[in-house]
């Protein structure tokens, strides 16, 4: 693991245009070694769990932490849509956001190195990533055209070079990989050692898993489709969140016409959460994903969907529709969509995010 190096960049990208969102339950000590990459930018911390327990937050940073009874203030009754004991409480953050970009890490994720060596910059290349077009519609065969060293290859349609905006780039991990239960159990040793310095779309009509821990949107393009879904305590399944905001976002971006990049920035990833915890937690996920996969790869929008939220809308009856026959989960997840776009609407009036009529309990400028 790559240690802290001394120097803060000069001149941070988007410094007031990004908000970085962390869910946590414990101090955030993993700070200190982001601090020459984070400290520029504002952080909204999520606490999740008990909200009587402090949370430290290292000197320096500038940064709002919400506990659970500031969602039950800010929210009321439409709190229920946000999940409790699980991190997907971090959508919370997305819906209370000013900025035009988030980008979201997991607590016990810490900074990288290339294979050279050098420090890893994860937010830097993510917003690399979001402001450079994507390519959904004809892949690539030398990946991301728009990275310095490379171009079109000969064969791609002049007419579709000039790409579409990118709503989301998703990033990927060294060291401990992002399986499920089953495979940490029949891989408990294993590491992901493999740098691969590649960034590419995700074409049109694929489907991907998301993994929250290392995320980066557009949250005026995509925001009000990234919820992370009813998971953790009181519900029937866990560690589904990240991958269903990604099978929503990506029929919606693919409906829309914006893309989605993977691959590079890699962060480093320390920590194996227990398998069999896991696999309670996985258990109905893993049924139900081989329905659910074929209903978003089936998932038709009308043309008149023409926002994210008229998307989201119509992607929740859907569910309602065809995954309520499943189990009664997806009936009570359909309604919880409902309620996030409500409350996504009543704190982002404009589309664009105002300021909140009650902040947090707890802020700190720095």
């Amino acid at each position: 693991m790559a240690e802290a190096s001394k120097a803060v960049p000069s001149t941070p990208l988007l410094k007031d245009e990004l908000d970085i969102v962390i869910p946590t339950i414990r101090n955030l000590d993993f700070l200190e070694m982001w601090r020459p990459f984070f400290q520029p930018y504002h952080l909204i911390i999520v606490q999740d769990g008990d909200p009587s327990r402090t949370i430290k937050v290292p000197d320096g940073f500038d940064y709002e932490l919400y506990n659970r009874n500031d969602i039950n203030r800010i929210l009321g009754p439409k709190a229920s849509c946000i999940s409790f004991k699980d991190s997907a409480c971090r959508c919370f953050g997305y819906m209370v956001s000013k900025k035009k970009y988030i980008y979201t890490i997991d607590d016990d994720c810490f900074v990288a190195k290339d294979p050279s060596g050098k420090e890893i910059n994860a937010l830097e290349q993510h917003i690399k990533n979001l402001l450079s077009p994507s390519t959904p519609f004809f892949f690539n065969t030398l990946y991301d055209p728009y990275r310095e060293g490379t171009d079109f290859v000969r064969g791609y349609p002049f007419s579709l070079r000039e790409g579409v905006p990118t709503a989301v780039s998703h990033g990927l991990w060294l060291n401990i990989p992002d399986y499920d239960a089953p495979t940490q159990l029949v891989k408990p040793l294993e590491r992901n050692t493999r740098y691969v310095d590649a960034v590419l779309t995700i074409p049109k009509g694929t489907l991907f898993p998301l993994c929250g821990m290392n995320l980066a949107f557009n949250r005026e393009l995509i925001g009000a489709a990234m919820y992370f879904g009813l998971m953790g305590d009181g519900q029937p399944i866990g560690r589904y969140d990240d991958m269903w905001a990604g099978w929503c976002t990506k029929v919606i971006c693919d409906h829309l016409g914006w893309g989605i990049k993977t691959g590079l920035p890699y962060i480093w990833h320390s920590k194996a959460s227990n398998p069999f915890v896991n696999l309670k937690k996985e258990y109905n996920g893993i049924y139900w994903q081989e329905e659910l996969i074929p209903f978003f790869q089936s998932v038709s929008l009308p043309k008149d969907c023409t926002t994210v939220q008229k998307c989201y809308i119509e992607l929740s009856k859907q569910v309602k529709a065809k995954l309520g026959k499943v189990d009664a989960y997806f009936t009570k997840l359909a309604d919880a969509m409902l309620t996030w776009i409500e409350a996504w609407d009543e704190l982002n009036p404009s589309g664009k995010s105002e300021e909140l009529p009650n902040g947090p309990a707890n802020a700190k400028a720095k």
